[in-house]
């Protein structure tokens, strides 16, 4: 029994979790340490299928943690989906270190990228950041993130493209033309085509092919 002015300690709150990945073992591992950690329930998917059925059952858990490669969809797009239905702390835990594929995962929502390489600690660190309300990047992948969107231009000098420009080169890379691309990000075409004519100066060629493919050697788009 109490004494008289002492308060209990409150039991550390637990947390829920989403674990998407079609790889059991991996899928499982992640859950027990996830468990270890404080994670009172922890939902499982193995598709973006199952992923939306459970998210949809479930509500927002505090945590979500997604591959990439899932069988029946991108995981990029579920990272998005996920975001837009109130999930706000989501992790990418993925096999690539592409450039391309960190920025995008980031640019969707996500709040860590993790390499399904990683330690048990930084997988650790990584989720505990997230959950604190931070964002973290893999240690392997940071200085992808560090470098920005550098291109390096005609000249080999490397450019730094605002992340409109580099939309704006992505919808180009996708054969859409100055006014698709004006509608797909509520620019004006006129707009759209001073951002080209910026990109064009940084690279030094106003050649929209060459640009994209300089964007592309740079892995800034895909």
């Amino acid at each position: 029994m109490l004494s008289p002015g002492i308060v209990p300690q409150p039991r550390e709150e637990l947390f829920s979790v989403l674990v998407v990945d079609d790889h059991p073992l991996l899928r499982e591992a992640i859950a027990g340490r996830l468990r270890s950690m404080g994670a009172g329930t922890v939902h499982e998917a193995a598709s973006v299928t199952e992923a939306r059925a459970r998210a949809h059952a479930a509500g927002p858990c505090d945590l979500a943690i997604l591959d990439l490669t899932l069988p029946d969809g991108s995981g990029l797009d579920l990272v998005s989906e996920l975001r837009s239905l109130g999930w706000n702390r989501l992790v990418v835990l993925a096999s690539s270190d592409d450039p391309y594929a960190v920025r995008s995962a980031f640019q969707a929502g996500a709040q860590a990228y993790l390499l399904k390489s990683a330690s048990p600690s930084v997988v650790t660190d990584g989720v505990k950041r997230v959950l604190d309300g931070g964002v973290y990047a893999d240690p392997t992948v940071a200085p992808l993130l560090a470098t920005g969107s550098r291109v390096p231009g005609t000249d080999n000098t490397p450019r730094e493209l605002s992340a409109r420009e580099v939309e704006v080169l992505q919808l180009v890379a996708d054969g859409q033309s100055n006014k698709e691309i004006g509608e797909a990000l509520n620019l004006s075409a006129l707009t759209v085509k001073s951002h080209l004519s910026r990109i064009g100066r940084k690279l030094g060629t106003g050649d929209r092919a060459q640009m994209v493919a300089l964007a592309m050697r740079a892995g800034v788009i895909r």
